[in-house]
């Protein structure tokens, strides 16, 4: 990290300490401590919800900070996760130092650090969904030698009081400016906040969702990451979506991330970016286009598409946004620019590098892109998955497509170059397999190709049988056609998951 990056970096520790946030120590966190006046520490954890939870401590000492960041602390393991019993629940929280920022919100000045779970024996805990995901990312990198990178899209309603002024037409939002787009500036301070917690934030923006009804506004909006190896792409979401919500509190209106917000309006869906790189080169494209690598890993996310919706799919709600005709997927199948594909390649600046040079003819020394940015998207899950475990299960369906001997072939056979639900192309329609359409059918797929995520001892087998479980006693089985035309049954639903993830 250069001076630069030092002096610009939003995270005051990195600007303190003079140092990328890799290299903290916990010497470097005591002396922030110290010189900075915080005078409280909070732990702070994902459990088996997918939410933050939170451990204070204030600080009394020198020696009581070192004693906190030296050992951690100890937890009910049965409280947090519905596969640990009581009799036997005991486990560690140990902080991670690289991810310390300053709590924006504390009145008492305060340090924020996420932790990770230790089991009884001091080992790292084996369903930790944050060990489950640096397990995968480990494998795939000592396999591949490549750097498994990710990025989300983190999509949420605003939901305030109705008003009249500056109306935007329904389901018209996208990238409205304020004072059309009413919640601008609680974006604009999360991306802020979102920085400063050391989150690597490419833009905001309002999205497609926009509608009122007799009493609210609904107000869609979407933060999008940069890529970030997986462990800090999925530390980067969590904490942004804990921010998010704690400023729609403070401003005195509702956040939600539910996949369905009512009927015929877009829903939120939680995209993430992949990318794969070596030496810092990203080898998704070759010869100026998307290279074999990149078309072994989508044809193995493809294969095991409707298994993973048991990480990123995980609530019957999840399954009334994934219908036909609508930017959510449907169809187990990828193409480029197609918004209704499982995998989209998006644009990555292949072939276009002199554009800034076209745009502005009077700056000689306009920028040319030296590097692609090329990713691949999935587009099927939402804010009720487990991003630890839903990250997870993409590298290891990524790495089962780099083994697989007909990858290459596959990747073929699902490419769609089409808008696929044009009556002329029915036939192709027809010969996709489909993404399943309950928590059921979810947890029917991941009991069928349990072994691919339970193969090199990544997911537990207890972990994969508790996420089945779990699925299966929503009962909801055919609940899509149970529940069409009754919007009053499906609002009854919405609102039961309204506060989801």
């Amino acid at each position: 990290m250069n001076d630069s990056e030092i002096l610009m970096n939003p995270n005051e520790l990195v600007r303190f300490l003079k140092k990328p946030s890799s290299e903290f120590t916990k010497n470097d966190i005591i002396r922030f401590c110290e010189e900075n006046q915080i005078e409280m520490v909070n732990f702070r954890y994902v459990a088996e919800d997918g939410r933050l939870k939170t451990l204070n401590f204030i600080i009394s000492s020198r020696e009581h900070l070192d004693s906190i960041l030296s050992a951690g602390e100890r937890v009910d393991g049965s409280s947090l996760f519905s596969f640990i019993e009581a009799g036997s629940s005991d486990l560690y929280v140990i902080p991670r130092y690289r991810t310390a920022f300053v709590n924006p919100f504390s009145e008492v000045p305060s340090i924020d650090i996420l932790c990770s779970f230790y089991d009884c024996t001091g080992k790292p805990l084996e369903s930790a969904p944050e060990n489950v995901l640096r397990k995968a990312f480990t494998l795939f990198k000592e396999e591949t030698g490549l750097t498994f990178k990710a990025l989300a899209e983190l999509e949420y309603y605003v939901i305030s009081e109705r008003e009249d002024s500056f109306p935007v037409a329904d389901q018209k939002g996208y990238h409205s400016s304020e004072p059309f787009a009413k919640w601008e500036n609680l974006r604009k301070e999360a991306l802020t906040y979102i920085a400063k917690a050391g989150g690597k934030v490419k833009y905001g923006h309002s999205e497609v969702g926009c509608f009122t009804t007799e009493e609210n506004h609904y107000e869609q909006h979407e933060i999008e990451f940069l890529p970030m190896p997986a462990e800090q792409a999925v530390e980067q979401l969590i904490i942004a979506k804990w921010i998010v919500r704690m400023l729609g509190y403070r401003y005195g209106v509702e956040i939600s991330y539910a996949p369905k917000i009512t009927v015929g309006k877009a829903g939120n869906g939680l995209h993430f970016h992949m990318m794969a790189e070596k030496d810092g080169i990203n080898m998704m494209v070759e010869n100026g286009k998307l290279s074999n690598i990149a078309r072994k890993m989508i044809a193995g996310i493809l294969d095991s598409a409707d298994a993973i919706t048991a990480f990123g799919n995980t609530i019957p709600v999840s399954y009334l946004r994934l219908v036909p005709h609508q930017e959510a997927p449907t169809n187990i199948c990828w193409g480029e620019r197609n918004r209704s594909v499982v995998v989209r390649v998006p644009l990555g600046w292949i072939g276009a590098e002199n554009m800034i040079s076209d745009a502005n003819p009077a700056d000689s020394n306009a920028y040319t892109p030296q590097t692609n940015k090329q990713t691949v998207e999935f587009r099927v899950a939402d804010c009720s998955a487990n991003p630890y475990l839903t990250v997870a299960a993409l590298i290891i369906a990524s790495l089962d497509g780099i083994r697989q001997q007909n990858s290459l072939e596959m990747a073929e056979k699902l490419y769609v170059d089409v808008n696929i639900f044009k009556p002329e192309y029915k036939a192709k329609l027809e010969s996709l397999k489909q993404l399943p359409a309950s928590c059921w059918e979810s947890a029917e797929a991941l009991e069928a190709k349990r072994s691919k995520f339970e193969r090199d001892n990544v997911f537990p087998k207890g972990m994969i049988d508790a996420c089945v479980n779990k699925l299966k006693s929503f009962d909801d089985k055919g609940l899509s056609e149970k529940l069409y035309g009754n919007n009053e049954e499906i609002a009854k639903l919405v609102e039961k998951y309204l506060y989801v993830g």
